[in-house]
């Protein structure tokens, strides 16, 4: 056995390592009676057939990946305890050469050790925070929005298309001899050009224009193109909403429109404080990681990036589309795609590890109140049962999630509560972070 060592990283050592002879003949030889111990032919106890027999009745590519596997298996440990190597997780091992006729096997291994992290003072950072009080315009704006939700439609006739009616619109392209396409859509809301086209029409109007469809328009065959089209208004309805009164806050629950208001009020801060703890939450990891010195194993962050593109590619599958047109899609060649999404998964991996380093160097413990409370806000996030939940994430192995985000909300909470935090003059100017459901 040859091994030559590489240290990628603090944290990741690669063994490119040479099987010896015997044991790429012994792989095969195992592999092969393996293999054929159930096969059965007239004349001869399963497996027991001479071996040029056998042979017509096995795969070559399935015979290498099982041989491949013992030599690995047998070979690995050994490697191993050569270079004095213990692993921190599970390494990640490629095959390079296998070829049976020279008894020739080579494999890479990438060990990861354990991560290394040197924190600065982590118990009085420095943030800020944007100001953050509810308005009453927002306070009406939303219960506008409740109106709405429990709005009711009437058919129109004997008038235009008045902003704010839903109206059901056919647009067919010049040369297009079917039926065009019909679109759902709200007065006022669509793009410029259709909207002051629909204005005023009437049902079973007719127009001729020319249309510049944006690129985020719904259907994506007609997203950025221009085309000459007939637009016709199928129905219209008016949109009513209910009256602001006690009635309809009875209806939400609430005794009095001044009850409503002061519910709504108190909906808008806590979504507001939500906001703004992911906000600062977003600027204190960035400073811990930015400032101390954090190094993870490669194999952490490309096990997390392989989940999450294969994942991708499963969402993109079911659309009809292939990972290279999503790439395309959103500006990118596939490559840029995967660096980014390599780029991005090492971000999440080392804020994970400065968030279990402080966690440990708190002595914290997680309860069950902790795990409940983090269960009771995936549920939400998932529109299910907490129990359901639960039961699903019980059988699918996947509890750790729970853990990590009880761990992570528990380090959080902590760092805010001992940080020096600013009020600013400015709103904030940075997305919500991205939550981690699968790391």
């Amino acid at each position: 056995m040859q091994i030559t060592r590489a240290e990628l990283n603090p944290c990741t050592v690669q063994l490119t390592v040479v099987a010896a002879e015997e044991a790429v003949k012994s792989g095969f030889s195992r592999a092969f009676k393996k293999i054929t111990k159930d096969i059965k032919l007239p004349g001869f106890r399963p497996g027991s057939a001479p071996r040029q027999m056998l042979e017509q009745h096995v795969n070559p590519d399935h015979l290498a990946e099982v041989a491949a596997d013992i030599i690995v298996r047998d070979t690995f440990p050994k490697a191993l305890e050569s270079e004095k190597l213990e692993p921190h997780s599970q390494p990640s091992i490629s095959v390079k050469e296998l070829n049976q006729e020279e008894s020739k096997c080579t494999f890479e291994i990438k060990v990861p050790l354990a991560p290394q992290v040197e924190l600065i003072e982590y118990k009085k950072l420095k943030a800020s925070r944007p100001p953050m009080e509810v308005t009453e315009e927002e306070i009406t704006h939303q219960i506008d929005e409740l109106r709405r939700g429990k709005s009711t439609r009437t058919a129109v006739s004997g008038r235009g298309i008045e902003e704010g009616d839903v109206a059901v619109v056919n647009v067919r392209p010049d040369g297009d001899e079917g039926e065009g396409r019909n679109f759902m859509t709200i007065a006022g809301q669509t793009f410029p050009q259709l909207d002051q086209a629909l204005m005023g029409m009437t049902s079973d109007e007719i127009k001729h224009l020319e249309l510049t469809f944006p690129e985020n328009f719904q259907e994506k065959d007609w997203a950025t193109k221009t085309m000459k089209a007939q637009v016709s208004v199928r129905s219209i309805n008016a949109v009513q909403m209910p009256e602001l009164d006690d009635a309809f806050a009875k209806s939400l629950r609430t005794e009095s429109v001044e009850e409503l208001r002061e519910s709504v009020r108190e909906a808008i801060t806590a979504a507001k404080d939500n906001m703004v703890a992911d906000y600062l939450n977003e600027q204190l990891l960035e400073i811990l990681l930015t400032s101390s010195t954090v190094h993870v194993p490669d194999t952490m962050w490309e096990q997390v990036a392989s989940r999450r593109l294969n994942d991708l590619a499963q969402e993109q599958r079911e659309k009809g589309v292939t990972m290279e047109q999503y790439a395309e899609q959103n500006g990118m060649k596939i490559e840029e795609l995967i660096a980014a999404w390599e780029h991005e998964a090492k971000l999440h991996v080392q804020r994970a590890v400065i968030v279990q380093k402080i966690f440990d160097l708190e002595t914290m413990k997680l309860v069950d109140s902790d795990l409940n409370r983090e269960l009771i806000v995936m549920a939400r996030e998932y529109e299910m049962d907490p129990k359901e939940l639960l039961d699903i994430m019980k059988k699918q192995g996947s509890l750790q999630e729970l853990h990590f985000r009880s761990v992570f909300r528990k380090v959080t909470d902590f760092l805010r509560e001992h940080a020096q935090i600013e009020i600013s003059d400015a709103p904030p100017t940075q997305t919500k972070p991205k939550k981690s459901k699968k790391s």
